[in-house]
């Protein structure tokens, strides 16, 4: 029984041991310059993908006239 325990023990603390360095290279990874960068681009590259279809979709063929000033009523 204390043969057991002892190899779970073990188990166990390597399984801590691997959470703990696998955590603090994600860490590392994802505030790195790097990700950041990477991220980014993803986003522009979508971004600039989709904006053409947006900017046709949303913009009209024809617009109104402008805004009217301001007319005082003479009293």
């Amino acid at each position: 029984m204390a043969k057991i325990s002892q190899i779970l023990s073990i188990l166990s603390f390597l399984i801590s041991a691997s959470m703990l360095g696998g955590s603090y290279y994600a860490f590392r990874f994802v505030t790195s310059e790097q990700f950041k960068a990477r991220v980014m681009n993803e986003v522009l590259d979508n971004v600039q993908g989709m904006m053409p279809k947006i900017l046709d979709n949303a913009l009209p063929d024809m617009t109104g006239g402008t805004i009217p000033e301001y007319i005082q009523s003479k009293k």
